[in-house]
């Protein structure tokens, strides 16, 4: 499951409670698309706001109505106590892998974090998908951290930044297509420390061109829980070769990755989205979030028509 587009819809509310029928809404366009995989309640689904009782929820939603696409959730929490409960709850609605990331408030040391995902190793019965995302954990993964987790059994995939491809992102690649970057090297390097088996994924939406035209096996997408086709059009391309052409259709979407970086990331943006295009009402997270200001909404409104995104 693994492969190509691994899509992260939303989880919407209405007035302080989940919106179960908006959330239907979002994974029948994503099965309608048929993506590779459906995240549910990752970062962008609201993992740490939920109660157990409500990941439970979500996830048996997403299963149910996936069409058959794998569906992965989101079992991050400050306890390892509470994240195998998470596990559990999941596994039980049926989920086909867990998203974790090692969640803190007081920020964790290797050993930690080791000890975390060795204790969740052997715990479930389906794949983990090792997250790391320092903007929100404050941690970063050593190599040597990397070689130490791919070890234990039933470690599926690596979910990196999407940092390395930065530069790659921001330039022209020459009409060959051809690359020689930080990211292509850093998948390199990774790919000589953990087995063969694990796949390995890039996050952040502005760099997944990148990233999939340098050899990821996945893009695990903010973006592609609304907008799937948009998405899977730019897979399309780099995958077949054409790193100038995913890289083009990632560059006429700058005025979203824009907005994302002026918003913290794409959470609110991508709600707005799902409430312009109908699936929900705003506002659609809940409290404390606030919408994106009215005339970032007018400009992203604009994007979306301008651009056909589906």
């Amino acid at each position: 499951m693994f492969t190509g587009l691994s899509a992260f819809p939303i989880t919407p509310f209405k007035q302080e409670a989940i919106d179960y029928k908006a959330f239907k809404g979002l994974v029948d366009n994503l099965a309608s698309a048929n993506v590779d995989s459906i995240c549910a309640i990752g970062s962008t689904g609201l993992y740490p706001y939920l109660t157990r009782e409500e990941k439970y929820e979500v996830a048996k939603l997403a299963v149910d109505h996936a069409k058959g696409i794998p569906v992965m959730a989101g079992v991050g929490a400050l306890r390892t106590y509470d994240v195998l409960k998470n596990v559990e709850a999941v596994q039980q609605a049926g989920v086909n892998a867990v998203l974790l990331a090692p969640v803190s408030y007081q920020v964790l040391n290797e050993e930690e974090v080791y000890g975390l995902y060795e204790a969740v190793s052997h715990e479930v019965s389906v794949p983990i998908c090792v997250y790391e995302n320092p903007r929100v954990t404050n941690f970063i993964f050593s190599d040597d951290l990397y070689c130490r987790i791919g070890k234990l059994p039933n470690i599926g995939a690596i979910k990196i930044p999407g940092t390395p491809f930065a530069k790659s992102a921001s330039m022209d690649i020459s009409p060959s297509g051809a690359i020689n970057s930080e990211g292509a090297r850093r998948l390199s390097s990774l790919r000589e420390i953990v087995p063969t088996h694990i796949a390995i994924g890039v996050s952040g939406d502005s760099f997944g061109a990148a990233g999939m035209s340098e050899g990821c096996d996945l893009w695990l997408s903010v973006i592609g829980g609304v907008f799937p086709r948009t998405v899977m059009r730019i897979i399309d391309a780099a995958q077949s070769g054409n790193a100038v052409d995913a890289q083009s259709q990632s560059q006429a979407l700058s005025g979203i990755w824009s907005m994302f970086a002026r918003n913290g990331g794409g959470l609110r943006v991508i709600a707005a989205a799902a409430e312009i295009l109908g699936y929900c009402e705003t506002p659609s997270l809940p409290a404390p979030f606030l919408p994106i200001d009215k005339k970032e909404y007018s400009e992203l409104e604009h994007i979306i028509t301008k651009l056909s995104l589906s």
